[in-house]
């Protein structure tokens, strides 16, 4: 029992070893990982001091734990990570020099543990960077490629992409995901050239399915109130039918009817009585419905006398109305006060 404990108060632990490690007992250990070859042609370029060094390095860490081997494989991978240019043709030098010095199948082991979306296609990389660092690897290219991305990336995190990048490409950027429709090859090849490697798989002849006014509509939607504020009034300077045909696909008065009973008792405390009446004048029954089964029976009878006293009233008067008590209804969703149906707000 005695020499039990003796024995493993005598092992190290993880943390102990490698602090324990230098950084020539580190380099060390990647070029025994690298085998004879690979090193070889390293330490031919190095000085006789360094190979000195190196060698009595690499005698001194071969009763090194597997653990300790992987936790300096690991810093090595993440220094040259961060050494390497940002975006995602980082990616594939880093796996261009661990097949060569480790063979295809430990290499493949290793760039799946560290980079998961390699495993992807095409643009599916997209789905394991969040938006900062889309923003990031996309903010000083065309605003086409940037529409591209936009278009093929779930509404909400585009929308925060659209925060991040500069004031005066935002507009335009949501204008031509608008404006599109198809994408064609060689569009597709400057997208590939961008995305570098991860991309590699996706060429093909045919055309592919992007963008359009709906998806358009439906990354405005996720946008803050403040924001899609400035960037709707961008798009209509540049194009005003195409702003149009944004706004008429986002969420409308309609989708009111859809919000749980709260979220409209929450709006009906945030909008005029008057402002309401002119709106759903012209709304369909099931909205009416909705706003009128959350008054009392005698507070609904009155709203709608006043209403209908109201007379015919102009379409202008009634859509303007409708997109008031909108914006209201988008702001207090983003300060969390309501839930907006459609918007990604919705609760289980």
């Amino acid at each position: 029992m005695a020499d039990e404990n003796t024995e493993k108060q005598g092992e190290l632990t993880l943390e102990e070893e490698l602090q324990n490690l230098s950084n020539t007992q580190k380099a060390a250990v990647l070029m025994l990982l690298l085998g004879e070859d690979q090193a070889a042609n390293i330490i031919k370029y190095l000085g006789p001091k360094e190979v000195q060094n190196l060698g009595a390095a690499m005698t001194s860490v071969q009763d090194l734990s597997q653990e300790a081997i992987n936790a300096v494989l690991d810093e090595f991978l993440s220094f040259i990570k961060k050494q390497s240019t940002i975006g995602l043709g980082s990616h594939q030098y880093i796996e261009t020099v661990l097949n060569k010095a480790l063979g295809p199948d430990k290499a493949a082991s290793i760039i799946n543990r560290i980079m998961p979306g390699k495993a992807s296609k095409g643009l599916e990389i997209l789905e394991w960077m969040d938006a900062r660092a889309i923003a990031d690897m996309i903010r000083s290219e065309h605003p086409q490629v940037i529409a591209i991305i936009l278009s093929v990336v779930e509404p909400q995190v585009a929308a925060d992409v659209l925060a991040f990048l500069a004031k005066n490409v935002r507009a335009e950027v949501v204008r031509r995901v608008a404006s599109l429709e198809t994408v064609q090859p060689s569009a597709m090849e400057e997208l590939e050239v961008i995305m570098k490697q991860q991309f590699a798989d996706n060429t093909s002849a045919a055309s592919a399915t992007f963008g359009g006014v709906a998806a358009a509509a439906k990354i405005m939607n996720f946008v803050k109130s403040d924001l899609e504020t400035s960037v709707m009034g961008g798009v209509e300077e540049i194009d005003a039918d195409i702003a149009g045909k944004i706004q008429d696909n986002m969420l409308s008065f309609e989708n009111l009817g859809d919000s749980d009973n709260r979220s409209i008792q929450t709006l009906m405390r945030n909008v005029e009585p008057d402002m309401l009446m002119i709106a759903l004048k012209g709304a369909t029954e099931p909205v009416k419905d909705k706003f009128f089964g959350n008054m009392s029976t005698r507070a609904a009878a009155m709203f709608q006398d006043e209403m209908e006293a109201k007379g015919m009233l102009r379409m202008t008067d009634v859509d303007e109305a409708q997109k008031a008590i909108m914006r209201i209804a988008k702001k207090l969703s983003d300060k969390g006060e309501l839930v907006l149906a459609g918007r990604g707000d919705d609760y289980v």
